[in-house]
């Protein structure tokens, strides 16, 4: 396959693809981020053929929970992992986005645990983290920012708890790939969400400063950077309509375009 679309922009690339190509124009953007051989692998990806539909997703009980009452529920079940010590566990760390991960999209190849909470801050995921200290992952996943920048948190302060994220899960899980993923964009003038007088007074531009120096502490910490950010963003710079629900939150589309990036960045790191 041709590189020449390395200085196409990505909002045009997409702009040409159909429903039925969209997904391995996902994985040549990765790819060329990347530089991974993702097309050589003896092992064959796995992407759906099509999209799923835009359906609302059933939120269940959880939704309706109190923050401890979270915090309970992610503890047993981390405790429950750690017990069993499931092969190739791995781990989804963050706010509404992880928590809300459809479990029939997550990649197949391993064993979940989402330790995702709605409306989750840097500060109080750093605070939890040792929930699964003895679940012994295989691979964690970091995605976590968007509630601190609603909440008018400083990037100082949001990088800084990165930073202390980072820095204790390398230090409790020796033997774990840790991956810190890009804060995403939100919808701009587009959003329905609830909140949407709180996003516009975040530029995505921001969210992209803040992405490079959060690409620049996870170099600095010996940990991966997954760049989520330009898969999902249109034009305009927001989040691209079919990508989510409200502005904020993502659509079934969407989190196939995650599943398929976890896959290929997964698969680069397994060489």
């Amino acid at each position: 396959m041709s590189t020449s679309t390395k200085h196409f922009p990505i909002w045009a690339f997409f702009s040409l693809v159909s429903n039925g190509i969209l997904m391995l124009a996902v994985i040549l953007l990765i790819w060329q981020q990347q530089k991974l051989t993702v097309f050589s692998s003896n092992a064959p990806l796995s992407v759906p053929a099509s999209q799923p539909q835009t359906v609302a997703p059933e939120l269940g009980p959880r939704h309706k929970l109190n923050y401890q009452k979270w915090v309970d529920i992610l503890k047993q079940e981390a405790n429950v992992a750690a017990e069993k010590r499931p092969q190739r566990l791995s781990i989804l760390a963050g706010d509404s986005l992880s928590l809300w991960f459809p479990v029939e999209l997550l990649p197949e190849d391993r064993t979940w645990l989402n330790q995702g909470i709605s409306g989750e801050t840097s500060r109080g995921l750093l605070q939890r983290l040792n929930l699964f200290d003895k679940s012994q992952p295989e691979t964690i996943f970091v995605m976590i920012g968007i509630n601190d920048l609603i909440r008018g948190v400083s990037d100082e302060v949001i990088l800084d708890n990165q930073r202390q994220i980072l820095n204790y899960l390398r230090k409790t899980h020796p033997q774990a790939k840790i991956f810190v993923q890009s804060i995403l964009p939100h919808g701009g003038e587009d959003a329905t969400w609830e909140g949407r007088e709180k996003l516009l007074v975040i530029p995505n531009s921001r969210i992209q400063k803040l992405n490079q120096q959060l690409q620049s502490i996870a170099t600095n910490q010996g940990v991966k950077y997954l760049d989520l950010y330009p898969l999902f963003t249109n034009q305009k710079g927001n989040i691209r309509q079919e990508f989510t629900t409200d502005g904020l939150h993502l659509s079934p589309a969407g989190y196939v375009v995650w599943r398929t990036a976890l896959q290929v960045y997964q698969q680069g790191v397994d060489k």
